[in-house]
Protein backbone atom coordinates (compact mmCIF):
# COMPACT_ATOMS: atom_id res chain seq x y z
CA UNK A 1 0.00 0.00 0.00
CA UNK A 2 1.36 3.52 -1.01
CA UNK A 3 2.48 6.08 1.86
CA UNK A 4 0.83 9.17 1.93
CA UNK A 5 2.98 12.47 1.29
CA UNK A 6 3.14 14.36 4.03
CA UNK A 7 2.00 18.08 2.75
CA UNK A 8 3.45 21.11 4.31
CA UNK A 9 0.49 23.46 3.30
CA UNK A 10 -1.96 21.08 5.16
CA UNK A 11 0.66 20.86 8.08
CA UNK A 12 1.05 17.22 8.15
CA UNK A 13 3.29 15.80 10.21
CA UNK A 14 2.64 11.89 10.58
CA UNK A 15 2.98 10.42 13.88
CA UNK A 16 5.47 7.33 13.51
CA UNK A 17 5.40 6.28 17.28
CA UNK A 18 2.63 3.17 18.00
CA UNK A 19 3.52 3.31 21.57
CA UNK A 20 2.59 7.03 21.47
CA UNK A 21 -0.62 6.72 19.34
CA UNK A 22 -2.22 4.33 21.72
CA UNK A 23 -1.64 6.46 25.00
CA UNK A 24 -3.35 9.23 22.77
CA UNK A 25 -5.91 6.85 21.72
CA UNK A 26 -6.56 5.77 24.67
CA UNK A 27 -7.78 9.24 26.43
CA UNK A 28 -10.75 9.37 24.83
CA UNK A 29 -11.32 6.47 27.75
CA UNK A 30 -12.11 9.00 30.34
CA UNK A 31 -15.56 9.67 28.23
CA UNK A 32 -17.10 6.42 27.11
CA UNK A 33 -19.71 5.14 25.51
CA UNK A 34 -20.36 7.72 23.08
CA UNK A 35 -18.97 7.53 19.64
CA UNK A 36 -15.67 9.27 18.48
CA UNK A 37 -15.05 11.79 15.64
CA UNK A 38 -11.46 11.80 15.03
CA UNK A 39 -10.00 15.01 12.69
CA UNK A 40 -7.28 14.76 10.30
CA UNK A 41 -6.11 10.79 10.30
CA UNK A 42 -3.80 11.44 8.32
CA UNK A 43 -2.22 7.49 7.17
CA UNK A 44 -4.36 6.38 10.34
CA UNK A 45 -2.04 5.84 13.25
CA UNK A 46 -4.70 6.58 15.68
CA UNK A 47 -7.58 5.16 13.92
CA UNK A 48 -6.58 1.85 14.12
CA UNK A 49 -6.71 2.21 17.85
CA UNK A 50 -9.66 3.99 18.26
CA UNK A 51 -11.49 1.23 15.59
CA UNK A 52 -10.70 -1.46 18.66
CA UNK A 53 -12.91 0.61 20.91
CA UNK A 54 -16.83 -0.51 21.39
CA UNK A 55 -18.21 2.30 19.84
CA UNK A 56 -18.51 4.01 16.23
CA UNK A 57 -15.89 6.21 15.02
CA UNK A 58 -15.65 8.52 12.24
CA UNK A 59 -12.97 10.31 10.87
CA UNK A 60 -12.53 13.80 8.61
CA UNK A 61 -10.28 13.87 6.63
CA UNK A 62 -9.50 17.12 4.12
CA UNK A 63 -6.38 15.33 2.07
CA UNK A 64 -7.99 13.28 -0.51
CA UNK A 65 -4.62 11.54 -0.99
CA UNK A 66 -5.37 10.51 2.82
CA UNK A 67 -9.11 9.40 2.22
CA UNK A 68 -8.21 7.18 -0.46
CA UNK A 69 -5.85 5.36 1.76
CA UNK A 70 -8.02 5.13 4.71
CA UNK A 71 -10.13 3.51 2.09
CA UNK A 72 -7.96 0.88 1.57
CA UNK A 73 -6.54 0.42 4.72
CA UNK A 74 -9.74 0.65 6.68
CA UNK A 75 -12.41 -0.83 4.39
CA UNK A 76 -15.01 -1.18 7.13
CA UNK A 77 -14.42 2.24 7.83
CA UNK A 78 -15.03 3.67 4.72
CA UNK A 79 -18.42 4.87 4.78
CA UNK A 80 -16.87 6.48 7.70
CA UNK A 81 -14.05 8.44 5.99
CA UNK A 82 -15.43 11.99 5.82
CA UNK A 83 -13.46 13.60 3.41
CA UNK A 84 -14.47 17.43 4.24
CA UNK A 85 -13.04 20.34 6.33
CA UNK A 86 -13.72 20.01 9.74
CA UNK A 87 -13.92 23.82 10.28
CA UNK A 88 -16.58 23.97 7.58
CA UNK A 89 -18.82 20.93 8.93
CA UNK A 90 -22.47 20.79 10.88
CA UNK A 91 -21.33 18.74 13.53
CA UNK A 92 -24.94 18.43 14.46
CA UNK A 93 -25.11 16.16 11.67
CA UNK A 94 -22.52 13.82 12.33
CA UNK A 95 -23.45 11.35 14.10
CA UNK A 96 -27.60 12.45 14.43
CA UNK A 97 -27.33 15.05 16.69
CA UNK A 98 -25.71 12.71 19.58
CA UNK A 99 -23.21 14.01 21.66
CA UNK A 100 -19.23 12.37 20.52
CA UNK A 101 -15.93 12.91 21.38
CA UNK A 102 -13.70 14.79 19.42
CA UNK A 103 -9.94 13.80 19.32
CA UNK A 104 -6.77 13.85 16.98
CA UNK A 105 -3.77 14.80 15.76
CA UNK A 106 -4.45 18.44 15.50
CA UNK A 107 -2.83 20.52 12.39
CA UNK A 108 -0.98 23.15 14.58
CA UNK A 109 -2.09 26.12 12.36
CA UNK A 110 -5.46 25.88 13.15
CA UNK A 111 -5.64 23.89 16.44
CA UNK A 112 -7.06 27.13 17.96
CA UNK A 113 -10.20 27.55 15.51
CA UNK A 114 -10.78 23.38 16.05
CA UNK A 115 -11.13 24.61 19.70
CA UNK A 116 -13.33 27.57 19.13
CA UNK A 117 -15.57 25.75 16.96
CA UNK A 118 -15.76 23.24 20.01
CA UNK A 119 -16.93 26.10 22.18
CA UNK A 120 -19.27 26.47 19.46
CA UNK A 121 -20.70 23.03 19.63
CA UNK A 122 -19.92 22.68 23.39
CA UNK A 123 -23.52 20.44 24.00
CA UNK A 124 -22.46 18.31 21.12
CA UNK A 125 -19.10 17.91 22.61
CA UNK A 126 -18.73 16.73 26.49
CA UNK A 127 -15.11 15.67 25.76
CA UNK A 128 -12.04 16.71 23.26
CA UNK A 129 -8.52 14.86 23.40
CA UNK A 130 -5.85 15.04 21.02
CA UNK A 131 -2.50 16.33 20.04
CA UNK A 132 -1.72 19.88 19.97
CA UNK A 133 1.53 22.35 19.83
CA UNK A 134 3.05 22.43 23.45
CA UNK A 135 2.43 25.97 23.67
CA UNK A 136 -1.06 26.34 23.28
CA UNK A 137 -1.66 22.85 25.03
CA UNK A 138 0.01 24.70 28.07
CA UNK A 139 -1.78 27.86 27.60
CA UNK A 140 -5.08 26.32 27.30
CA UNK A 141 -4.93 24.36 30.82
CA UNK A 142 -2.65 27.48 32.30
CA UNK A 143 -3.93 29.38 35.51
CA UNK A 144 -4.48 32.96 36.39
CA UNK A 145 -1.20 34.37 37.11
CA UNK A 146 0.84 32.94 34.08
CA UNK A 147 2.44 34.23 31.23
CA UNK A 148 0.58 31.81 28.91
CA UNK A 149 -2.89 32.27 30.77
CA UNK A 150 -4.61 34.15 27.70
CA UNK A 151 -7.65 34.12 25.75
CA UNK A 152 -8.03 30.13 24.96
CA UNK A 153 -7.36 29.50 29.00
CA UNK A 154 -10.38 31.69 29.54
CA UNK A 155 -12.86 30.83 26.98
CA UNK A 156 -12.43 27.13 27.01
CA UNK A 157 -11.96 26.73 31.16
CA UNK A 158 -15.34 28.63 31.48
CA UNK A 159 -17.06 25.55 29.88
CA UNK A 160 -14.36 22.67 29.59
CA UNK A 161 -11.82 21.41 32.53
CA UNK A 162 -8.56 21.06 31.48
CA UNK A 163 -5.50 18.44 31.75
CA UNK A 164 -2.30 18.93 30.08
CA UNK A 165 -1.54 14.84 29.76
CA UNK A 166 1.96 14.37 28.75
CA UNK A 167 4.70 16.12 25.88
CA UNK A 168 5.67 14.45 23.07
CA UNK A 169 9.47 14.93 21.56
CA UNK A 170 9.63 16.19 17.82
CA UNK A 171 11.89 13.16 16.75
CA UNK A 172 8.53 10.52 16.67
CA UNK A 173 7.11 12.78 13.74
CA UNK A 174 7.52 12.55 9.65
CA UNK A 175 8.55 14.72 8.95
CA UNK A 176 9.65 15.90 12.78
CA UNK A 177 7.82 19.56 13.26
CA UNK A 178 9.96 22.60 14.67
CA UNK A 179 8.32 22.34 17.98
CA UNK A 180 7.55 20.26 20.75
CA UNK A 181 4.05 18.41 20.93
CA UNK A 182 1.26 18.11 23.74
CA UNK A 183 -1.53 15.79 24.77
CA UNK A 184 -4.52 17.41 26.51
CA UNK A 185 -8.09 16.74 27.93
CA UNK A 186 -10.75 19.31 27.99
CA UNK A 187 -13.79 17.37 30.05
CA UNK A 188 -17.52 19.37 29.80
CA UNK A 189 -17.68 21.05 33.77
CA UNK A 190 -20.94 21.15 35.82
CA UNK A 191 -21.69 24.81 33.63
CA UNK A 192 -24.72 25.08 32.44
CA UNK A 193 -24.97 28.68 32.25
CA UNK A 194 -22.23 31.11 32.48
CA UNK A 195 -24.18 34.05 33.97
CA UNK A 196 -23.56 36.86 31.75
CA UNK A 197 -23.88 37.43 27.81
CA UNK A 198 -21.96 34.99 26.45
CA UNK A 199 -20.76 37.08 23.35
CA UNK A 200 -20.24 40.04 25.19
CA UNK A 201 -18.46 37.96 27.34
CA UNK A 202 -16.38 36.76 24.24
CA UNK A 203 -15.48 40.72 23.34
CA UNK A 204 -14.43 41.25 27.27
CA UNK A 205 -12.07 38.85 27.25
CA UNK A 206 -10.60 39.65 23.39
CA UNK A 207 -10.53 43.17 23.59
CA UNK A 208 -8.20 42.86 27.65
CA UNK A 209 -5.86 40.25 26.59
CA UNK A 210 -5.10 42.32 23.21
CA UNK A 211 -4.18 44.66 25.81
CA UNK A 212 -2.55 42.14 28.22
CA UNK A 213 0.21 44.67 29.91
CA UNK A 214 -2.26 47.26 30.27
CA UNK A 215 -4.57 47.65 33.21
CA UNK A 216 -8.31 46.97 33.03
CA UNK A 217 -9.25 50.70 33.05
CA UNK A 218 -7.05 51.14 29.81
CA UNK A 219 -8.22 48.15 28.24
CA UNK A 220 -11.62 48.33 28.35
CA UNK A 221 -12.12 51.61 27.30
CA UNK A 222 -12.29 50.32 23.50
CA UNK A 223 -15.82 48.74 24.08
CA UNK A 224 -17.26 51.96 24.79
CA UNK A 225 -18.12 54.85 22.47
CA UNK A 226 -18.10 58.23 23.14
CA UNK A 227 -21.54 57.92 23.66
CA UNK A 228 -21.90 54.77 26.12
CA UNK A 229 -18.60 55.59 28.13
CA UNK A 230 -18.88 54.94 31.26
CA UNK A 231 -18.14 57.78 34.60
CA UNK A 232 -15.07 57.84 36.26
CA UNK A 233 -16.64 55.91 39.10
CA UNK A 234 -16.29 52.80 37.26
CA UNK A 235 -13.04 52.88 35.75
CA UNK A 236 -11.86 53.58 39.98
CA UNK A 237 -13.11 50.57 41.03
CA UNK A 238 -10.01 48.37 42.42
CA UNK A 239 -10.84 45.79 39.89
CA UNK A 240 -9.34 48.19 37.28
CA UNK A 241 -6.37 48.47 38.79
CA UNK A 242 -5.58 44.82 37.58
CA UNK A 243 -4.32 42.82 34.08
CA UNK A 244 -5.97 40.33 32.40
CA UNK A 245 -3.37 37.64 33.33
CA UNK A 246 -4.23 38.31 37.08
CA UNK A 247 -8.64 37.25 36.47
CA UNK A 248 -10.25 34.03 37.74
CA UNK A 249 -13.24 32.80 34.66
CA UNK A 250 -15.40 34.01 37.41
CA UNK A 251 -14.27 37.15 37.82
CA UNK A 252 -14.30 37.37 34.19
CA UNK A 253 -18.06 37.00 34.13
CA UNK A 254 -18.44 39.74 37.05
CA UNK A 255 -16.38 41.89 34.92
CA UNK A 256 -18.65 41.16 31.56
CA UNK A 257 -21.83 42.21 34.22
CA UNK A 258 -20.48 45.03 34.97
CA UNK A 259 -20.05 46.19 31.26
CA UNK A 260 -23.28 44.78 30.36
CA UNK A 261 -24.73 46.67 32.82
CA UNK A 262 -22.70 50.14 31.95
CA UNK A 263 -24.02 49.62 28.24
CA UNK A 264 -27.47 48.59 29.09
CA UNK A 265 -28.46 52.47 31.39
CA UNK A 266 -26.44 54.30 28.24
CA UNK A 267 -29.34 55.86 26.32
CA UNK A 268 -27.39 54.75 23.34
CA UNK A 269 -27.54 51.01 23.86
CA UNK A 270 -28.10 48.45 21.79
CA UNK A 271 -27.58 44.79 21.30
CA UNK A 272 -24.64 44.53 23.75
CA UNK A 273 -23.37 40.91 23.07
CA UNK A 274 -23.13 41.96 19.22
Amino acid sequence: MRQVRPKKNLGQHFLTDLNIAKRIADTVDACPDIPILEIGPGMGVLTQYLVEKPREVKAVEIDAESVRYLHERFPKLRNNILGEDFLRMDLSKVFDGRPFVLTGNYPYDISSQIFFKMLDNKDLIPCCTGMIQREVAERIASKPGNKQYGILSVMIQAWYDTEYLFTVDENVFNPPPKVKSAVIRMTRNSVTDLGCDWALFRRVVKAVFGQRRKMLRVSLRQLFTDNDLPGSDFFAQDIMTRRPEQLTVAEFVGLTNMVAACKKSSPDSNNVGE
